[in-house]
């Protein structure tokens, strides 16, 4: 789908772009819900990217084609305030992560670093709307472009900050670190063990013989208008009933001595997310040593928990796990993956068995989704965001 893309920027720029910058979609192993409560998630990249073509300008506006919307474009200044498109969600990430790196820029010790005018022309093929992180992806694949153009002396973590808060402050979704920093960081062959407190990240090799299958659900959802920021709020809850900045810093003793005194609803969210995190750091480990028994146990117990604790999982989705697990047994893994109310499934699998899924989904899953067909996409891990000249 990238083919014709350096033809199209010549054509809609009437110039060649100098670079492109890549940043990658990422599906998480394990690890849900954790990241704004400071806990551990194990996301890996994934070979399904966003691509922005880029040359210079010499004036202070920002010119954007998005590709995936019929050549939709949108053009602002940065001498003046940048606010929301009034009708372009998509231009609202490129808007929201310019902002923050002007401000960034500003407040930091490098205060000479300046931003100029860019042309950019977006494409992408991680399919949206899935839990895949099309949005945190794009976010990485602007702030890298201007970082490579201006030579910014921002690191690829500040990058993905960037990135989170442009998406918490400026598109209004309270998402965590988790997505961005992995399409900054991501390695090849290897998942990402992230601390999402101090940030540090510890790379975990994936067994050879492990093949990463995503499902797609292929029902819809919308982060921004769904149940994600009431799930936060009640996860801060919790943390403010213990007097703690986050959840990361509750004991699964501490939360049953005290669940007579909490919301039965705040008390099963906060469960999910204890749990969650130990299952992290055991998965982690489990993927190292190869063991695939282990990990199988913890996939399972990470769906069981988002499906009765966090309550964001939806029938099809739990069908589509009920009908892969069996096929898997202990030779790898499956649960949901990504925010919830839709999207995704991922198994963990060895390459033997891909086929049998394929065809027990196929049969079956349009009985639990008003005859809807799942996607599957075949994934690698993959590296994180780079720069093409």
């Amino acid at each position: 789908m990238f083919s014709n893309l350096t033809q199209n920027f010549e054509k809609l720029f009437s110039q060649p772009h100098d670079f492109y910058v890549r940043a990658p979609g990422r599906v998480n192993l394990i690890g849900e819900h954790t990241d704004y409560n400071d806990g551990f998630v194990l996301p890996c990249a994934i070979n399904y990217e966003t691509r922005i073509l880029v040359s210079s300008r010499n004036d202070d506006q920002v010119h954007v084609i998005a590709a995936d919307y019929a050549d939709q474009s949108d053009q602002f200044d940065l001498n003046s305030t940048i606010n929301k498109h009034p009708s372009f969600l998509w231009a609202n990430y490129v808007r929201g992560v310019v902002k923050y790196l002007q401000l960034r820029i500003k407040s930091s010790k490098y205060p000479q670093n300046t931003l100029k005018g860019l042309n950019l022309f977006i494409s992408g093929n991680i399919p949206q709307g899935t839990g895949l992180s099309s949005s945190a992806s794009l976010e990485v694949a602007v702030g890298l472009a201007f970082r490579h153009a201006f030579g910014l002396d921002l690191t690829l973590a500040d990058i993905a900050l960037n990135g989170q808060q442009a998406e918490n402050q400026f598109v209004g979704c309270n998402c965590g670190i988790m997505d961005q920093m992995i399409s900054a960081l991501g390695q090849k062959n290897h998942a990402l063990l992230l601390d999402c407190r101090s940030l540090e990240t510890k790379a975990v090799a994936m067994p050879e013989h492990l093949s990463v299958l995503i499902i797609n659900s292929c029902m819809k959802r919308n982060l921004v208008g769904s149940e994600y920021n009431t799930r936060r709020l009640q996860c801060e809850a919790a943390a403010k009933f213990f007097d703690v900045k986050a959840l990361r810093d509750v004991s699964l003793s501490q939360l049953f001595d005290a669940k007579q005194q909490l919301d039965p609803l705040v008390f099963k969210r906060a469960r999910h997310v204890i749990t969650e995190n130990a299952r992290t750091l055991d998965a982690a480990e489990a993927l190292t040593k190869g063991d695939l028994a282990t990990l199988s146990q913890l996939m399972a117990d990470s769906h069981a928990s988002m499906r009765d604790d966090f309550e964001i999982t939806v029938p099809p989705i739990d069908a589509l796990v009920e009908m892969i697990a069996p096929i898997i047994g202990k030779q790898g893994g499956v649960r949901m993956t990504g925010g919830g109310f839709g999207g995704c499934v991922i198994a963990l699998t060895v390459p033997e068995k891909i086929e049998e899924i394929r065809a027990k989904v196929t049969k079956d899953y349009p009985l639990y989704s008003n005859g809807i067909q799942a996607k599957f996409y075949l994934c690698q891990a993959s590296e994180g965001a780079s720069v093409i000249n």
